[in-house]
């Protein structure tokens, strides 16, 4: 005999187990985890490795967990990168209601690929994807390639390495803040 408030110990326990404890990480920790985020977008498209090049700044969230049951929420810490060096760490926040259950890490990019999108980007208290700019997603077709359309976009973002139960890929309503490290 299923009960409700059974169903939602049991889903409220999945989760904690599931969804690591959001602990603040270490420059160290958060440089080598960009390193190796980067990377991966490499193999997924050999497209991410050019528009990158041509890229004014590279924003990388090497692991944004989420997760939810009627209320989610997500976190991720991460590097502002400008020629290929970090110049300053943020991170990304995001809640939501509505039909949702499971957990889930994922790998996000924003690429700025003009410098005003980059300084509008810096100059801000706290950068909201839709809100502060359009974040154009990148999906990956046959070979890797990206669509010509979404190439031309002064702000483009990659989500990748989907690993769980809940699986909705947008950037929209994520809040991403600079930290002091």
């Amino acid at each position: 005999m299923f009960k409700p408030a059974r169903v939602l110990l049991a889903g409220l326990m999945m989760m904690a187990l599931a969804v690591p404890v959001a602990q603040a990480a270490s420059r160290e920790q958060i440089d080598a985890e960009v390193q190796e985020a980067i990377q991966k977008l490499y193999k997924h498209s050999s497209a991410a490795k050019e528009l990158t090049a041509r890229s004014a700044g590279m924003l990388v969230f090497p692991n944004v967990y989420k997760g939810g049951i009627g209320i989610g929420g997500e976190y991720g810490e991460g590097a502002l990168l400008v020629g290929g060096k970090t110049v300053a760490y943020y991170n990304t926040v995001s809640a939501s209601i509505g039909f949702q259950l499971g957990a889930q890490r994922k790998s996000e990019v924003i690429l700025f690929m003009n410098e005003k999108e980059l300084h509008k980007f810096r100059d801000s208290d706290g950068w909201t994807a839709r809100v502060d700019g359009s974040v154009a997603l990148a999906t990956l077709g046959a070979g890797g390639e990206i669509d010509t359309e979404t190439a031309k976009k002064p702000i483009i973002g990659f989500i990748f390495s989907n690993q769980g139960l809940m699986y909705n890929l947008t950037f929209e309503g994520s809040k991403i803040t600079q930290i002091k490290k």
